[in-house]
């Protein structure tokens, strides 16, 4: 079965990599890029993707309004924050905003690919 996922980044350079590297995953398909939280929740609304990747800190009301939006737009998405944050207060604010697990920018691709199969579910 294929892992359907949106990534929202307002770093250009970060969302290229973390497309490139689920693209050359088996059982991925990167449906969707979005660079602020607006975009996030149109193209969750659209594609309707299995896992949502979304930085906590993007411009715009940042992952906690994106990730807001997408339980709305796309109820089973199941959200995955990134941050290069690493702080309980963040941690919190997306797990009140519905995100299932949290990444922190910079982790190994294993651990990227690990913690997407483990808050999919």
């Amino acid at each position: 079965m294929t892992i359907r996922v949106l990534i929202a980044d307002d770093d250009a350079t970060m969302r290229g990599a973390l497309g490139d590297l689920l693209s050359g995953e088996p059982g991925y398909k990167v449906v969707g890029l979005a660079a602020d939280p607006d975009s996030a929740i149109d193209l969750a609304g659209i594609h309707r993707p299995d896992v949502a990747i979304l930085d906590v800190k993007m411009p715009g009301g940042g992952g906690v309004r994106a990730a807001e939006g997408i339980r709305v737009a796309s109820p089973g998405t199941r959200i995955v924050a990134l941050s290069a944050w690493d702080d309980g207060e963040t941690m919190r604010r997306m797990r009140q905003a519905g995100a299932s697990g949290y990444v922190v920018k910079g982790a190994a691709p294993d651990d990227i690919i690990g913690a997407i199969e483990r808050f999919r579910r």
